[in-house]
């Protein structure tokens, strides 16, 4: 069995517990409105007025003018989500970390130490509680696809099992909004089409919704018969290391989507580093309204996990290599595949005495944040992004 933990409004929630008088008052984090900002998190208060993560921040003082704006601080963020990794490492080596705030777990072989999926989930969502204060949504279904729509369906403080013979009494009476990828324009299609449920789209032909939606009509006939093969993929065994983010609303802003993809690479670049691995690919994914789903990738002479090497390949693929007057995103993607352990580097792409400079800034700002906590160092950007570490 998979388990989907994925932490309940984490950005906000950590804000909360370390100010308590933050509680019961709608708190957005991301940047400031003044400064076109977007809203990283929000927590469910601050949802009540329709705010929700990738907003303009303007936009949601608009919502909510009462709304108490924090600057996010993602690298406090990441030793947080480090103390639940290794919480959730004590119940089984199979962790697949998606993003800071969710991962999935194959509790297939533990459960002879620790009891049933259930009782291991329930086990998780108690410690995460205990020792961080925080609160965990827990999906527990046989496969990826499941158990990540279960954890989401009862949140916050969710816990939802889907057993193997209850797959399709599970998910036919959902939205099939619920399934992966379905966004706001794909929704439009399917009301064309007559679809409203899960159980509607179970009823079409594979060949009629390939018609309709093209290659991923064949990935929608699948996940609507709860099928998905995919196994859990430890990261320090993982090909590539990646993030990527679905937006709740498609965004047609290039600064904000550059914004949000200086964050995921940081986010990778951490990562890199944190498991001693550099990477030689740099790869860009991009999901637009329609479904179309693009991936661009460059390689690099020679490997890298620094993070402003990473941030300016990709910059520059996304910048120069999506298609001319191309729909809004639905998704977008980073990451580092070609990986290998640090070995001599040769000034090959990057001036060497810069790039030793960027090695030991991101080498400094490691160890600091780590010493000290995140709150010690911040980093400056010309991006006009609210997610920078303070």
């Amino acid at each position: 069995m998979i388990l989907h933990c994925d932490m309940d409004a984490f950005y906000a929630s950590v804000e909360e517990r370390d100010c308590p008088a933050l509680v019961g008052h709608p708190v957005i984090v991301g940047g400031s409105p003044e400064k076109r900002g977007v809203v990283a998190a929000a927590n469910y208060v601050a949802r009540e007025y329709g705010v929700h993560s990738a907003m303009a921040a303007v936009t949601a003082r608009r919502l909510c003018p009462q709304g108490i704006f924090l600057p996010a601080r993602i690298h406090y963020y990441s030793e947080v989500s480090s103390q639940i990794q290794t919480i959730f490492e004590r119940f089984t080596p199979l962790v697949e970390p998606l993003s800071l705030d969710e991962a999935f777990l194959d509790v297939t072989g533990s459960e002879q130490l620790f009891g049933s999926a259930v009782e291991i989930g329930r086990q998780i969502k108690q410690a995460v509680r205990e020792e961080t204060r925080l609160v965990v949504s827990v999906g527990i279904a046989p496969n990826k696809f499941l158990a990540k729509i279960a954890s989401d369906l009862r949140k916050p403080d969710g816990f939802v099992v889907v057993e193997p013979d209850r797959i399709q009494a599970f998910l036919d009476p959902l939205p099939v909004e619920r399934l992966w990828g379905v966004g706001r324009q794909g929704s439009k299609v399917f009301q064309r089409l007559g679809i409203r449920t899960i159980g509607h789209l179970r009823q079409w032909p594979m060949d009629t919704l390939a018609a309709h939606f093209g290659s991923q009509g064949e990935h929608l006939w699948q996940l609507a018969h709860g099928i998905d093969d995919r196994p859990v993929v430890p990261e320090q065994e993982a090909k590539s290391l990646s993030h990527e983010t679905t937006f709740e609303q498609d965004i047609n802003d290039q600064e904000v989507l550059r914004a949000w993809l200086l964050d995921l690479t940081e986010q990778v670049a951490w990562r890199l580093r944190r498991h001693k691995l550099r990477g030689r690919v740099v790869q860009l994914k991009v999901r637009f309204a329609d479904f179309s789903t693009i991936t661009r990738s460059q390689t690099l002479p020679e490997p890298t996990d620094i993070t402003d090497e990473l941030w300016q390949i990709v910059d520059k693929v996304f910048c120069e290599r999506l298609p001319a007057g191309h729909l809004p995103v639905r998704l977008l993607g980073m990451g580092v595949s070609g990986l290998e352990t640090p070995d001599l580097r040769q000034g090959l792409l990057f001036d060497q005495e810069e790039r030793q400079r960027h090695a030991g800034l991101d080498a400094a700002a490691d160890q600091i944040r780590e010493r000290f906590g995140a709150s010690a160092l911040r980093r400056a950007t010309s991006l006009p992004h609210h997610r920078r570490p303070r």
